[in-house]
């Protein structure tokens, strides 16, 4: 049985890690260095909390300088992270190898996918619900779906009936890059507004005006682009998805409040590079882009 090794344990990479273990599949955590591995090991594991009450894993983990090969990698770390922690492991790759990635935005992905040509490189987008509660202890907070797909290859691996095991929702989709625009989108049309806002998702219905200018303004950005279908009723789904997630706090929120790094060079940063390129203006866009930056920058955040 090929082990899953998943390095990124935020709460994707948990949500992952935890149900897959469950489902008794071998999983191995690849944790950032010796410290963090023995606050792990402290911690006993890692525990899922769910409606129902919670349980612990304790997964096996080691760093990456670990000598086992890997044949089967989760990365869901940051995607401004992604490209170095590939390079890290690439040693350690079999010749064999796939890798799943699980970044937000675009970018990140092609550069991880030009850093291991030999390796197969399965894009995926997901719009499940978790929440870090505390360090290695995830919080399930919304049951959602991660469509996967390959742009270079569109047959789909044998290992899927794995994630239906392990009640992992998803669908194999020959236009994965469609999702992952649409993400995109959601992500520009969320994220940064709960940041300026200092609220949770639900918080937006409270500025309408300014959700439906921006998803107006994103639309446009996804049809010059060729991507259509991302652009079909977009500003529904963010209605959607924010009355769905009500409750949440954005990723882009909880890294914020923990004086984290955001993602928003690979979110809003790269829409207006695209938007530019395109000579589109987008002013309220790009204003977003700018308030985000001033923000940022006063709490001593990186802001690209």
């Amino acid at each position: 049985m090929t082990a899953w090794h998943v390095l990124g344990v935020g709460s994707l990479g948990s949500l992952w890690a935890t149900r897959l273990a469950r489902a008794g599949q071998p999983v191995r955590l690849i944790l950032r260095d010796s410290a963090r591995l023995a606050a792990y090991r402290a911690a006993g594991g890692l525990t899922l909390v769910e409606p129902g009450g919670s349980s612990a894993y304790p997964i096996p983990a080691e760093t990456a300088n670990a000598t086992t090969p890997i044949h089967r990698l989760l990365l869901a770390c940051k995607a401004y992270d992604a490209e170095e922690a590939v390079a890290a492991l690439a040693a350690r790759l079999a010749p064999d190898a796939e890798l799943i990635l699980l970044q937000n935005g675009l970018g990140s992905q092609d550069a991880v996918a030009a850093r291991l040509p030999r390796s197969r490189c399965i894009l995926a987008s997901s719009t499940e619900g978790a929440f870090r509660e505390a360090d290695f202890r995830v919080v399930f907070a919304g049951h959602g779906y991660t469509w996967l797909g390959d742009p270079r290859d569109p047959s789909p691996p044998p290992w899927l009936t794995v994630l239906d095991e392990a009640g992992i929702a998803h669908e194999w989709t020959t236009d994965i890059l469609t999702r992952l625009w649409r993400k995109l989108a959601l992500n520009c049309a969320i994220n940064p507004l709960t940041v300026l806002h200092d609220c949770r998702n639900g918080g937006l219905l409270e500025h309408p005006a300014e959700v439906a200018t921006l998803c107006a303004e994103l639309t446009e950005l996804l049809l010059i682009s060729g991507q259509p279908a991302a652009a079909e009723d977009l500003h529904s789904e963010v209605l959607r998805v924010i009355q769905a997630t009500a409750s949440n706090y954005s990723s882009m929120h909880q890294d914020v409040a923990r004086q984290r790094r955001t993602e928003i060079g690979v979110l809003l940063d790269q829409a207006c590079a695209v938007a530019t390129r395109h000579r589109l203006g987008l002013p309220h866009l790009k204003a977003l882009q700018r308030r985000l930056v001033a923000h940022l920058t006063a709490r001593g955040l990186p802001s690209h």
